[in-house]
């Protein structure tokens, strides 16, 4: 089952070169080659453009209007020698009307426009589209969300206090006081294909919609291996012990910051014993009941987000893949 390339957020083979990031003559003469691109977001919005299969993250010009008062761009990579994406944030903006609670809620369909941007170009929350973009878009979407997020909320040297700069294309920021070097976070997390016989564990967190339930998953603690990580979370969470523990595969999630890792778990015992702290429920559900959910023919329960490492797992699951 370690075919991460066809998980959502990876398997583009962006080349993120690198070498260029601390060599500004070279990233200008690309940005000013013609052919190079931004991509802009707006509170983690990718903006993008068309409809339905024919949806694409917009790609505007380095000398769109809209990008002159943007603060210096993150370099995400680049297609080709004279191809680059930039990566900007649209601050300081706020569109008529704006329902704040929706961007909040759990499934945010709400799109913004901004009356510099061509029609149709509108700003969407990622996981309401990432279905639907190619794999370099969603790779390019995932980064330019996760590397900008990391800015707005790591302006500051944890070491000093004081206001850091953005170093190397955006991939570092230096406290000009102190000296630190910061670098971008990403928070490692185990999500668990756990199974006893022909079932295998799922649950649900109480702010979930109505009958959704995934796999269980939970954050790497400093100093923990990965497989130790799988067999506390599970037994912390659902009171199950857990056997031989494997990677499978893994996916970016830029919500804000998590590298998920997927594994799959023996378990050794199957008597659920919840902690309401850790989720609201968890049962043991077959490969039959399974298939079922993924039909749609199940009300009382729904399967995991398309787009997700779960539903990837899961349905590799059934089809015996790793097995």
């Amino acid at each position: 089952m370690q075919l991460s390339e066809t998980v959502t957020f990876g398997g583009s083979s962006l080349d993120r070169a690198a070498e260029l990031r601390g060599d500004a003559p070279k990233l200008d003469a690309l940005a000013a080659s013609g052919r190079s691109f931004a991509v802009l977001f707006w509170r983690g919005k990718p903006l993008v453009e068309g409809e339905g299969d024919a949806l694409t993250l917009a790609r505007l010009p380095l000398g769109h209007p809209i990008l002159a008062d943007l603060s210096e761009p993150v370099f995400l990579g680049r297609e080709s020698s004279d191809v680059g994406y930039f990566a900007y944030e649209l601050r300081d903006w706020t569109p008529e009307g704006l329902n704040e609670a929706a961007l909040r809620g759990f499934f945010d369909r709400s799109e913004q426009t901004h009356p510099a941007l061509e029609a149709g170009q509108r700003f969407v929350e990622l996981r309401a589209v990432m279905t639907l973009l190619n794999a370099r878009d969603a790779e390019l979407a995932a980064t330019g969300k996760a590397i900008l997020g990391w800015h707005a909320t790591h302006g500051y040297c944890a070491a000093c206090g004081e206001k850091s700069a953005i170093f190397m294309a955006g991939w570092q920021r230096i406290c000009p006081s102190c000296n630190a070097h910061h670098f971008p976070r990403t928070d490692p997390v185990v999500i668990m294909l756990i199974t006893r016989g022909n079932s295998v564990l799922v649950g649900r967190s109480p702010h979930w919609p109505e009958g959704m339930y995934s796999l269980l998953a939970g954050f790497i603690e400093p100093g923990e291996t990965i497989e130790a990580a799988v067999r506390r979370e599970v037994f912390e969470e659902a009171g199950i012990r857990v056997g031989h523990v494997r990677y499978l595969a893994s996916q970016p999630w830029p919500f804000p910051s998590s590298l998920m890792l997927g594994c799959a778990g023996e378990a050794l015992t199957d008597k659920i014993t919840v902690d309401p702290v850790e989720i609201e429920d968890a049962v043991w559900i077959t490969r039959e009941e399974m298939m079922d959910i993924f039909a749609g023919l199940r009300s009382d329960i729904l399967p995991a987000r398309k787009g997700a490492i779960a539903q990837f797992l899961l349905r590799n699951w059934l089809a015996d893949m790793g097995e």
